[in-house]
């Protein structure tokens, strides 16, 4: 009986929707009128637009940020050389390599040097191995003729220059150091051997299977290719060969650079020269 009493003490449930609104806080009435902004802090919403800045974007176009890089080591060596070939004065024994073939002369050149491309590591393993089971099934081995191929190795090419027994020698223009070609030129000359200087020490050890290659040498070749390499013997005589006492005195370098162009330029202009002589950009 006396728990009953206790289950019915509690209030009654209101109805759904009779419930009163609770009072207002005091002091929250005058929070609903109008907010005042403080002009200090003033609402600048973004835009997100690709374009420039003084169109109001906040997305800054793309420039070119080259010159900010700061690039390895190993490749600002070799900008620094290269500028550094330009403005000092080279000598031209040097000076010569910086004159290659053209390029059209050098494509039909690396067209018929493909041809007769030494064999690589696995097409001497699979000969050998055809040798072999030849020999273990009792076959003679057929004999063939001396395959043509594409000398290379600088001691092999000095050798066959010297014994005149080189149709066509082709020398790299950026082999480094120069010592160990600077002397080639003036050999083949001697020796009446045409020859050529190309462009990419590492597009010549493409052909021989090699990262780079300093020098080739074509010593012989088929009788359908004679006629080409008859072609580019001549042009090898006539760009290089026949002008090589004139490259001879002929030294390289001595160029001025953008900014020290235009400083000359403008004395020469106060001087009431002419700016636009040639001699500006040389040292």
């Amino acid at each position: 009986m006396l728990i009953h009493s206790r289950l019915n003490d509690q209030p009654p449930k209101a109805k759904a929707g009779s419930r009163k609104k609770p009072a207002p806080a005091p002091g929250a009435a005058g929070k609903a009128g109008k907010i005042t902004k403080n002009p200090l802090f003033e609402a600048k919403p973004k835009n997100f637009g690709i374009g420039s800045l003084h169109l109001c974007q906040h997305i800054r176009p793309k420039t070119d940020l080259t010159r900010f890089v700061k690039w390895p080591e190993y490749i600002r060596l070799q900008r620094q050389k290269v500028i550094l070939s330009q403005r000092l004065k080279v000598p031209p024994a040097i000076a010569q390599f910086s004159h290659t073939l053209d390029k059209n002369t050098a494509t039909q050149l690396f067209k018929l040097l493909n041809k007769y491309r030494p064999e690589s590591k696995v097409e001497k393993k699979e000969r050998l191995e055809a040798l072999a089971k030849a020999a273990t099934e009792g076959k003679e081995p057929a004999k063939d003729k001396k395959p043509l191929f594409v000398k290379y190795g600088l001691n092999h090419c000095v050798a066959l220059i010297e014994a005149k027994k080189a149709s066509l020698v082709i020398i790299a223009h950026d082999v480094d150091p120069i010592e160990l070609v600077v002397f080639l030129p003036a050999l083949c000359r001697k020796m009446g051997v045409p020859y050529v200087i190309v462009k990419g020490k590492a597009r010549l050890g493409t052909v021989v299977h090699k990262k780079t290659a300093a020098v080739l040498t074509l010593q012989d070749v088929n009788s359908e290719d004679q006629r080409e390499l008859a072609t580019l013997v001549s042009a090898a005589k006539a760009n290089f060969t026949d002008k090589y006492e004139e490259q001879r005195r002929h030294w390289g370098g001595g160029l001025r650079g953008n900014k020290s162009t235009q400083m000359m330029r403008k004395r020469a202009k106060a001087a009431g020269l002419d700016s636009k002589a040639a001699a500006l950009g040389k040292l």
